[in-house]
């Protein structure tokens, strides 16, 4: 599929809009690489001009810290996630049906983006799930929170909550366990892959698969 798409991040996330020149789109683009290789710990802004060509106080003038540009990467990508649900739900009707085609959404790779902003959506998929905790498990949360900056993360939340209620109009619980699908979507692939004991996944089973499997049984489980 190919996508148009320029989505709009909450502005106190960088110092300098990064879509405004070629220089903050590389910056973002070399980002997502570079910490899908190397993992968030050992990246830093040292790293990341090297691979771009450029200083890092060139970088510094588009984001604060490294905290800040992961925050606008996931940002960008729960904005994408959200047109893709949207866009996919628009001609279905029944609940149930929309509910497992998001839960096909968080548990495998998302279509490839190949219109005007041209980020590696895989490598995207991999640092949610290995990453995306540690924009909010810090100590500043509250702070960080009144920026107003998770918005694009709440609006996903809140769609897959209108969905369930859509369902299970008397659930009680629509956001925690859209939060939870989400959340749960991300801790089952990471240990399906590394840490399988903490799964019940099979050997020659596909991951994805796997937690596609446990997500629905969980959620109309609840739902019944």
């Amino acid at each position: 599929m190919e996508y148009q798409l320029n989505f709009s991040v909450n502005d106190t996330i960088y110092i300098r809009d990064p879509e405004s020149s070629e220089l903050g789109r590389q910056i973002v683009r070399k980002a997502i690489e570079l910490i899908y290789e190397v993992g968030y710990e050992h990246f830093n802004f040292k790293k990341l001009a090297l691979e771009v060509g450029t200083t890092e106080a060139s970088i510094y003038r588009y984001f604060k810290n490294k905290h800040l540009l992961l925050v606008y990467i996931l940002n960008w990508y729960w904005s994408y996630l959200e047109f893709l649900v949207m866009f996919q739900l628009k001609n279905i009707s029944d609940p149930q049906l929309k509910l497992k085609t998001v839960i096909h959404l968080l548990t495998h790779e998302l279509p490839e983006n190949t219109g005007k902003i041209k980020y590696n959506i895989s490598y995207l998929n991999q640092i949610v799930i290995t990453e995306s905790s540690k924009v909010y498990l810090v100590k500043e949360i509250n702070e960080i929170n009144q920026a107003q900056v998770f918005k694009q993360f709440k609006d996903l939340c809140n769609t897959i909550a209108d969905i369930i209620l859509e369902l299970a109009p008397d659930y009680q619980y629509p956001h925690s366990l859209s939060s939870t699908l989400i959340e749960t979507s991300h801790n089952q692939q990471f240990f399906s892959a590394h840490l399988k004991r903490l799964t019940d996944v099979k050997t020659d089973e596909d991951s994805s698969t796997y937690v596609t499997t446990y997500l629905e049984d969980l959620v109309f489980r609840v739902l019944r």
